[in-house]
């Protein structure tokens, strides 16, 4: 639990803070706007940003938007839409390229007719699909009894227009690649929803919007260019950093602190995990080539295996998961004198719990996703450089030390020993050298904002560092914030119609400031 104390050590006046729990805080922000200049490119954004409403409603025709019948799961009603649309919105929209995107509407049984109201949801990432409903259960099932909850998948993912490890060896070339992939953050994503907004929204009134993670990243570049299309906006461990050039490496800086403290508290936890880690470390190291082969093709080296907690310190049951595959590490020794070998099912148990042969997007586009005028130049990769010692999984094994795990971080030596990324590494090194990215937010406009804004805060988040976001809530007028340590980066999925029910209190008067 953190103390009152702790948290009015990291905000700066004038900010109002109101307690109203002994497990969790609200918190009014309300900062007084500074003067900041405007940069021409941020007026192009808002332009083209609106552009593509305009483009949705006059430039495109009816075909654009193709709407399926109404099917069932347990529960809930379902209806598929595809639009399709600009992949660059700054181009003429009946002469430039199109892609396509899908949403699925998702109501309540028998809501299908009624007059609700849209909420659209920004999945976290980037690069990957919104959630598949099974049944009407967590949030979803609750945000269905009183909206019409829009699920996007956001370009590149799930079926708007995906671009997989098979998709993208359509390219000519790494710089045919990069141009196309750049067309892929958070601004173009705003861009779809707009496009889609006005397509769907009787009216083309405002929608509210809830961003998980990444997706609350593009809501607050939504907040930036885009606040007349909101309603309101609901955030769940996404808020990001909104300072100039690149952030990664202040990003990655104070992650790294957090990730040694999720390493200690694992092997805490998991004592006997210890001794296994250093001996799958030595065992890797000695093998020829440095690792051994995975079953996709790519090869597991000591680097490699500290992935693993990219999924599993951060989220709930990840200690859990990571435990049950490290006990199955080893293959039995059935005929006596037979070597040891790391099992086959660790082996896929690995590479499952990575991701990135279905969705190669989220590692060449990680880091761009905090540019605004400046490269990323493999920023994790330095950062972590500078204290190497302390994440060198061989030397931690020679030493007697615990072998620490990482985070959400891309390294360029991954494009290599992961078989899926491989074809992609000279892409990935002109995106972490590409400096032109456009702005994804404007302080200005966020110091202005007038759009009712709540935020789940997770005080020890892995992915989204505490002290960030803090800086980044006090230039979002007018935000609420709920700071818990009751869920961790995981919470909208763990416990989905409790957040849910609690941010839409905050913004509907249900939970007061006093």
């Amino acid at each position: 639990m953190c103390s009152i104390h702790a948290l009015q050590s990291l905000m700066k006046p004038p900010l109002l803070l109101r307690f109203i729990s002994s497990t969790a805080h609200s918190i009014l922000l309300n900062p007084i706007p500074k003067p900041l200049c405007f940069h021409s490119s941020r007026r192009l954004a808002r332009a083209v940003i609106a552009m593509a409403g305009a483009n949705s409603s006059a430039g495109c025709s009816s075909s654009d938007h193709v709407a399926g019948a109404w099917y069932s799961v347990p529960d809930l009603r379902l209806r598929d839409h595809y639009f399709t649309v600009p992949l660059d919105y700054s181009l003429d929209c009946s002469t430039c390229p199109k892609i396509s995107i899908f949403a699925r509407e998702v109501v309540s049984v028998g809501k299908e007719e009624q007059p609700l109201p849209f909420l659209l949801y920004l999945q976290g990432g980037p690069g990957f699909e919104s959630p598949r409903p099974t049944e009407g259960s967590g949030w979803i099932s609750k945000a269905c009894e009183e909206y019409r909850v829009v699920l996007l998948d956001q370009r590149g993912t799930g079926l708007s227009t995906p671009l997989t490890a098979s998709s993208m060896m359509q390219m000519k070339s790494p710089e045919d690649l990069t141009n196309y992939l750049k067309h892929f953050r958070a601004d173009n994503i705003v861009n779809d929803a707009e496009f889609i907004r006005v397509h769907l929204v009787p009216d083309a009134g405002p929608w509210t919007i809830l961003g998980q993670s990444f997706g609350g990243f593009c809501a607050v570049t939504y907040l930036s260019f885009a606040p007349k299309g909101l309603k309101q906006v609901l955030l769940t461990g996404g808020i990001p950093p909104i300072g100039s050039g690149c952030t990664a490496d202040t990003v990655y800086s104070v992650c790294f602190e957090q990730i040694f403290r999720q390493n200690e508290k694992y092997y805490k936890r998991f004592p006997q995990d210890i001794e296994i880690v250093r001996e799958v470390v030595t065992h890797l190291a000695e093998h020829e080539g440095g690792g051994v082969p995975l079953p996709s093709g790519g090869i597991l080296t000591p680097r490699g295996l500290q992935l693993l907690g990219l999924s599993c310190l951060g989220s709930s049951t990840g200690f859990e998961r990571l435990h049950y595959m490290l006990e199955r590490v080893w293959d039995p020794i059935i005929i006596p004198g037979a070597q040891k070998q790391i099992s086959y099912y660790f082996l896929t148990a690995y590479e499952r719990s990575l991701d990135f042969d279905t969705n190669p997007l989220f590692a060449l586009l990680h880091e761009s996703i905090y540019c605004q005028g400046a490269s990323s130049r493999w920023s994790a990769h330095r950062i972590r450089a500078k204290d190497e010692g302390k994440f060198d999984a061989m030397k931690a094994a020679k030493e007697g030390r615990p072998v620490l795990f990482t985070g959400e971080m891309i390294f360029p030596w991954m494009f290599e020993e992961i078989h899926a990324l491989r074809p992609f590494k000279d892409a990935a090194n002109l995106l972490a050298e590409k400096e032109d990215w456009p702005p994804l937010y404007d302080i200005d406009s966020l110091n202005n904002n007038k759009v009712p804004v709540a935020a789940a805060v997770y005080y020890e988040d892995m992915y989204v560092n505490f002290k960030l976001v803090m800086e980044t809530a006090s230039q979002i007028a007018g935000i609420r914030l709920w700071i818990t340590n009751e869920f961790m980066h995981s919470g909208l999925r763990d416990g989905g119609s409790q957040v849910f029910d609690h941010l839409m209190g905050m913004l509907s008067g249900k939970k007061p400031l006093f």
